[in-house]
């Protein structure tokens, strides 16, 4: 286990930033889902509470770590997210690592995120649209994954780290 978030995050920043003939880590996948997460939500003009609140709950379903390990991951993310260029580098490593199954769990996560403030941007739509290609969704995978979570719609509670 890590000494302190801050040798966390350079690890993940440095595994990102490593040839790609390395061979990805656990921390790499988390970052990678958590920067795509992220991206939907940076996607429109205001980025709500609610969204958060869904990025949140993606990446604790989908990995195990402490609420500060999240936070620090949402951070790095955002701060990833900022200098990218294309979504290639992270969708490579979900190819790699994640089954069918998760790839389009992870569609319905980005839809989530999207939903999250009641409002789907157009800008939303976009990222999420062009992810899905990356992942090899169907496009029928792509249209229940959005359906599923518009209807499941906005959560009732917060989910806000201390």
């Amino acid at each position: 286990m890590f000494k302190t978030v801050k040798d966390l995050i350079e690890r993940l920043a440095g595994e990102l930033a490593a040839p790609t003939d390395t061979p990805p880590d656990g921390h790499t996948l988390q970052l990678s889902t958590a920067v795509l997460l992220v991206e939907v939500m940076r996607a429109a003009p205001e980025v709500h509470e609610g969204e958060y609140g869904a990025v949140l709950r993606a990446l604790r379903r989908q990995f195990e770590l402490s609420d500060d390990e999240l936070q620090r991951l949402i951070e790095l993310a955002h701060e990833t997210a900022r200098t990218a260029y294309d979504y290639q580098r992270f969708t490579r490593l979900l190819n790699e690592r994640f089954t069918h199954a998760q790839k389009v769990a992870m569609v319905e996560a980005m839809w989530a995120v999207a939903y999250a403030d009641a409002h789907l941007d157009v800008h939303e739509n976009a990222v999420i649209r062009k992810v899905a290609g990356l992942l090899h969704v169907t496009h029928g995978e792509y249209i229940a994954a959005k359906l599923h979570a518009q209807h499941a719609g906005p959560p009732s509670g917060h989910d806000v780290l201390p």
